[in-house]
């Protein structure tokens, strides 16, 4: 009489049906009752190898939650409205969107969730940047599935993350060469016979983010103290339709009656983010003179002002639009004669120019908004006119005793 095998030992057997199966016990289910996974093979070779596999991932704890495995498109629906949506900030949550809806599901959403492989990753990858995606876009997809997956398997949905083990899309990192003093003194000049001149000011001498300065409320300066404190990010508006029952056809951006459908602004991007920035006396002239300006506006849109406090507005008080703030400077530097360039490289000018007047790197930080050391290393460029400087050191150095 042969031996009884032990509770919960793993069985291989020929079935009436011709082909071979195993059964594992894999652990207990939510309801208390074992978690036996089975596996049907052609050869009896096969089960053997399936059955082996199955046990090694229980005794290394990678098991696979119990129940109908995912979609790729399931999951990554599921991921990022019921659980990324409520957690993180409007816009990386549209960030997100934007990535799963476009990119991912349409390209690798129809994949069993545990069968993705780290090859079909790297291959939707090519594809996005064949069809015409930036690396930065490709990248941008690559990390939001990886993060995807990574609460996939924290939540027992896979043993391993195939976006791990992949190779992300190469992202060029671009040079950035900062606007030299004489470019900044052409963009300034020509922003003065424009409205809202203070607000590029701003963004060249503080190197405020684009949503810092947008986001600004005459609550947060204190002219006489010369400080601006950074609160609150300027969130690029939504919409939704309104036009009830009657749809007009178009997108909901476009509707006539359109509806904002999120906040104006929303916290800064990170705690480093609020901060305060002492005035240089010349913008704090200007923005005395942008104060005067406003009110004149004001006075002459009489009832149609809206009244709410932002700093740089409409000509009916509204708060700025980013994308006709990106357009307003496109134009500025057409008309100031400088090469075209980014508004974040507005930003980068600022820091380059703290780093050329010696302001030590912790300074730097906390002007700039930067949590990291990294994030200094990354912003300051050496110019033209550092690398003269310290030539004239190095000269003076070797040569002042001949």
């Amino acid at each position: 009489m042969g031996r009884r095998r032990p509770n919960g030992a793993s069985s291989i057997y020929e079935g009436k049906d011709g082909k071979w199966h195993g059964r594992v016990t894999m652990g207990v289910r939510d309801d208390g009752k074992p978690d036996r996974r089975h596996v049907e093979r052609k050869t009896e070779a096969e089960v053997i190898r399936a059955v082996r596999k199955l046990e090694q991932e229980r005794d290394s704890g990678r098991v696979r939650k119990a129940g109908s495995s995912w979609t790729v498109g399931k999951w990554l629906t599921h991921w990022v409205e019921e659980i990324a949506a409520p957690s993180v900030k409007a816009n990386t949550a549209s960030g997100y969107r934007v990535a799963v809806y476009t990119h991912l599901i349409p390209g690798i959403g129809a994949h069993r969730l545990e069968k993705l492989t780290p090859e079909h990753i790297e291959k939707l990858m090519r594809r996005m940047q064949e069809r015409g995606s930036k690396p930065a876009t490709a990248h941008q997809a690559f990390r939001t599935l990886r993060t995807a997956l990574n609460e996939a398997m924290r939540r027992g949905h896979l043993t391993q993350n195939p976006a791990s083990l992949a190779k992300s899309p190469r992202l060029t990192v671009m040079e950035v060469e900062p606007y030299s003093v004489v470019e900044v003194q052409r963009i300034l000049e020509e922003a003065g016979k424009r409205r809202n001149s203070a607000r590029w000011a701003i963004a060249l001498a503080l190197g405020l983010r684009q949503g810092e300065t947008l986001g600004l409320k005459w609550e947060n300066l204190d002219l006489d103290k010369q400080t601006l404190r950074v609160r609150r990010n300027r969130l690029r508006p939504r919409y939704k339709h309104g036009c009830g029952i009657k749809p007009c056809g178009r997108k909901a951006g476009y509707c006539p009656q359109r509806v904002q459908s999120n906040a104006d602004t929303d916290d800064t991007k990170s705690v480093s983010g609020r901060r305060i920035i002492g005035l240089p006396a010349s913008v704090v002239e200007l923005l005395r003179q942008h104060r005067e300006a406003q009110g004149e506006e004001r006075r002459m849109a009489a009832q149609l002002w809206f009244e709410d406090g932002w700093v740089f507005t409409s000509p009916t008080g509204r708060p700025l639009n980013p994308n006709t703030d990106y357009h307003d400077w496109k134009e500025l530097l057409k008309k100031a004669s400088v090469r075209d360039g980014r508004l974040h490289d507005a930003r980068h000018t600022a820091a380059t120019v703290l780093m050329i007047l010696g302001v030590q790197e912790r300074a730097v930080m906390d002007v700039m908004g930067w949590a990291t050391t990294g994030m200094a290393a990354r912003y300051q460029h050496v110019t033209d006119q550092l690398r003269v400087d310290i030539a004239e050191q190095v000269g003076r150095l070797l040569w002042s005793q001949t």
